[in-house]
């Protein structure tokens, strides 16, 4: 079952928290929790709302939070239950996310393809490393392809009077990719939206697909075993590698108020020395923060003088 809560105390509206999902084998006990909870949401003067809430087989499949969820069935040979679960991104969330491609594209007609490239290649790497972990490769090479017919049309509107060939070779070139091995042979990668500088906008395909590890069935975030939550952390696919390094350095414990990063919580980057007086982004210069401790170190005035003599 599917619920979200809505509410009109004082003529606000609604409010939709995080979507929450019940599941049980038996129809029936997801029925009576949903009677259950629309009375105990009514004493408070909240609901859930209809067109939020339905309820479901995992065989027809549901989305939840951009993903698409849903089982099918499979020979013995493949699983010993006779289905497979399947998580890869939701049809809606690939139609809003071309769509916002679409859209930056369209503003960028008259623009350099630098400009393009830079304001595409964020869009592109956090969008795919959000589904890095489900089934998303077939998704991957469907929005590659989908990108490269809206880029080919970029190109042949900026110049009608050239010929697709010329247009393909302006645009488009051939990107040789570096090998782990000094003696594997070089991979190359043709059709690659690029500059004369090599400044390319990434495919999606090339995104590594990283399994997700699911929590031991015994863990909980509130057990105590920091060690084994701090290692989780440090290789979730939406954290950054340079957070995951400082996590480690700092034994999973924010460098502000020297309490443990919990599963959840929201962490930022703090620049020791600011860059706007002099500091730079490498490791030595940052460390991990709380967000609300961040936002209350930012909020403190700081003393040039003090960190002349106490950097670090």
């Amino acid at each position: 079952m599917e619920t979200c809560t809505s509410g009109s105390e004082g003529g606000k509206g609604q409010r939709c928290p995080r979507p929450t999902r019940l599941m049980h084998k038996n129809p029936t006990v997801v029925e009576e929790c949903q009677r259950i909870i629309n009375k105990w949401l009514n004493d408070i003067g909240l609901e859930l709302k209809p067109s939020k809430t339905k309820i479901t087989h995992t065989f027809d499949g549901f989305d939840f939070l951009g993903f698409n969820i849903r089982q099918y069935n499979v020979g013995k040979h493949q699983s010993k239950q006779g289905f497979k679960t399947i998580i890869k991104p939701s049809k809606k969330s690939i139609k809003e996310y071309y769509e916002r491609l679409e859209t930056e594209i369209n503003k960028h007609r008259a623009a350099p393809q630098a400009t393009l490239i830079g304001k595409l290649t964020p869009i592109i790497r956090g969008w795919c490393n959000y589904y890095s972990s489900v089934c998303s490769k077939e998704t991957y090479s469907k929005m590659d392809y989908l990108l490269w017919n809206k880029l080919q049309r970029w190109g042949y509107r900026r110049h009608p009077n050239k010929s697709k060939t010329w247009v393909n070779k302006k645009y488009w070139g051939t990107k040789v990719e570096k090998t782990k091995e000094p003696w594997d042979a070089p991979k190359i990668d043709n059709w690659v939206f690029m500059t004369k500088e090599e400044n390319y906008l990434p495919k999606h395909a090339k995104t590594k697909i990283v399994r997700h590890v699911k929590v031991k069935d015994t863990r909980s975030p509130f057990d105590g075993n920091l060690i084994y939550w701090n290692t989780r952390m440090q290789k979730h696919p939406e954290m950054t590698s340079q957070k995951g390094r400082l996590l480690k350095r700092q034994k999973g414990v924010c460098a502000h108020c020297g309490l443990t990063f919990r599963d959840g919580d929201l962490m930022e980057k703090h620049h020791i020395i600011p860059r706007s007086l002099g500091g730079n982004d490498s490791d030595k210069n940052s460390e991990l923060l709380h967000l609300h401790c961040h936002d209350i170190k930012h909020g403190k005035k700081i003393d040039s003088s003090e960190l002349d003599t106490n950097p670090f």
